[in-house]
């Protein structure tokens, strides 16, 4: 075990006679504990397991994000990163134990055979997987597979009396991570990400030199919700704002030297007005991009403060296939801020439910309860304004989170998933008429309401949902839960919470009908974030008094 250890270092590089005393007489410890288990311990044990539980505890103790990751996990977490995966192209949703497409990617091999949204897939290589509660993992490992091998599946199409077969061979699926790009108004483009991957680059310079050729003059880039990702890509996405030769950001550690990282070429809009949205979900790498361009004075950074993570991991990969995810450095702004929340021990638990914390606090309702030492001030690096390190990026504005419409009735609408089905139902129903009705979404985005007949179906379909329960009133706590009547108390937060479940409704609807980007184009309509960024770039001489000009 202790000559597999060494080799093990070798292998990444590190040499272990630099460790000295301290490295052997720490993993002799670690090695003859497993040895004796494995050999003298009164019952069989599964030496795999007892070894990757121990690599599991040890990560554990060091910060939240050192982790052991399996060959498996390693897969689901590589996958939407790298951008693309071997599949049969298409999205779908579970709607009663039976597989929905939602859309058929646009080129891939399921549209190149006639597969369309709104098909029910019934049967696969045979085996019926419908009415069978079967998992989503379940269905998707057997949708997926190598490129170029071929799976025959069965779908049932309304208004037509037979399953209809189809054989399709696997391609490569791209995997988007903008959500959404589209003019705002006749000057302002808008673009959403979701993560930083691999080709995030790309599709955001592809769709900004698509916004510039209808006129865009301005940009809205929305980072909130984006947990990260690649730090190359945060990187080459700062350096399409910045000037060529600006620092982007450094990573240091113990066992790293500084390491720095600059815009290298000119950039696709330097000049043009700037507003970044993100919030408490905003984490790693988008953290990365909106501290730079806040530290170079170059953008407005607009929403509520970002989640704090400026740890950076190296993957060490294991024979088996498996990897440790090693925290080595910590990464810092331009200006020299660690943006690092603080953190006990790899405490996992309590360093998540610090946004909770954020919320009880009343840090999301109000900026004044925010403080921060001076020890953690800094200077921006053209206008001298001051910017704070130490837990996320605070905003240059900003705008608290809108309870006014989110009732625990709201919530558990959401928990059963009756929006989302009913969402599935109305255009399993209507697509045609639709369709036909609103052949362009512009006309669909300004004429289609939600009726009080859809409502009222809505609530009909929820009082048959079990589901569970979230929210019970104050007391946050899990109960199986079927709502065959309602309170005049639900009927009342109903009412509050409409407009809200009104606009999911359609937005859910867009969706279905053409894509992510139209989903947003809805739900955007009462994105608070996005509406004080629209008046703020608007306004060039509040835009300027915010960078400090």
């Amino acid at each position: 075990m202790k000559n597999l250890c060494i080799a093990f270092l070798c292998l990444i590089g590190l040499n272990a006679c630099s460790f000295g005393q301290n490295y052997n007489e720490n993993s002799a410890k670690i090695s003859m504990t497993i040895a004796a288990i494995e050999n003298l311990y009164v019952d069989t044990v599964d030496a795999k397991k007892l070894t990757e539980d121990a690599l599991v505890a040890l990560l554990q103790k060091l910060d939240p994000h050192s982790a052991y990751m399996t060959p498996k996990e390693v897969k689901e977490m590589n996958e939407p990163l790298q951008g693309n995966f071997d599949g049969i192209g298409i999205q779908f949703n579970m709607q009663t134990d039976t597989v929905y497409v939602l859309q058929v990617i646009p080129g891939g091999p399921s549209e190149k055979v006639g597969l369309q949204a709104g098909d029910r897939i019934i049967e696969v290589n045979d085996t019926v997987i419908a009415g069978v509660k079967m998992s989503t993992n379940d269905v998707t490992s057997r949708l997926k597979g190598k490129k170029g091998t071929e799976v025959n599946v069965k779908v049932m199409r309304s208004n037509h009396p037979n399953l209809i077969p189809f054989k399709i061979i696997r391609d490569q699926i791209p995997i988007y991570s903008l959500d959404a790009a589209y003019m705002v108004d006749k000057t302002t483009g808008y673009i959403k990400l979701n993560r930083m991957a691999a080709t995030t680059h790309k599709e955001m310079t592809d769709a900004m030199a698509d916004m510039q050729a209808q006129g865009m003059e301005n940009l809205i880039l929305d980072l909130q919700d984006n947990g990260g990702g690649f730090l190359n890509a945060a990187v080459d996405i700062a350096n399409e704002f910045l000037q060529r030769g600006s620092l982007i950001v450094y990573t240091e550690g113990v066992h790293q030297r500084r390491n720095n990282d600059f815009a290298r070429n000119q950039g696709a809009f330097e000049d043009g007005r700037l507003v970044v949205l993100i919030n408490e979900a905003s984490a790693s790498a988008s953290e990365i991009v909106a501290g730079a361009l806040q530290d170079w004075d170059r953008a407005v950074i607009v929403g509520r403060r970002s989640f704090g993570k400026g740890l950076v991991q190296r993957p060490i990969p294991l024979p088996d296939g498996s990897v440790i995810k090693l925290t080595t450095a910590r990464y810092y702004t331009p200006s020299g801020r660690s943006i690092q929340k603080p953190y006990e021990n790899g405490n996992a638990m309590a360093y998540n439910q610090e946004v909770i914390e954020r919320y009880n606090h009343g840090e999301m309702i109000s900026a004044d309860s925010i403080h921060f030492p001076d020890s953690l001030k800094y200077n921006t690096l053209i206008t001298q304004r001051t910017v704070f390190g130490g837990g996320g990026i605070m905003p240059d504005f900003f705008v608290p989170i809108d309870t006014t419409r989110y009732t625990d009735m709201h919530r558990s609408l959401i928990a059963s998933g009756s929006v989302n089905k009913y969402a599935i139902r109305y255009i399993d129903a209507h697509r045609s008429a639709l369709q036909s009705q609103y052949a362009k979404f512009a006309d669909f985005r300004d004429h289609f309401k939600v009726s009080a007949e859809m409502f009222h179906d809505l609530l009909e379909l929820f009082q048959t949902e079990d589901f569970e329960l979230i929210y019970t009133g104050n007391n946050a706590k899990a109960t199986n839960h079927k709502s065959s009547t309602l309170t005049d108390e639900d009927k009342a937060q109903f009412e509050k919470s409409k407009s809200l479940i009104g606009l999911q409704i359609k937005a859910l609807m867009a969706r279905d009908l053409w894509t992510i980007s139209e989903y947003y184009q809805i739900i955007n309509t009462e994105n608070d974030a996005l509406t004080q960024g629209l008046k703020i770039i608007g306004n060039p001489q509040k835009y300027n008094k915010l960078l400090g000009r």
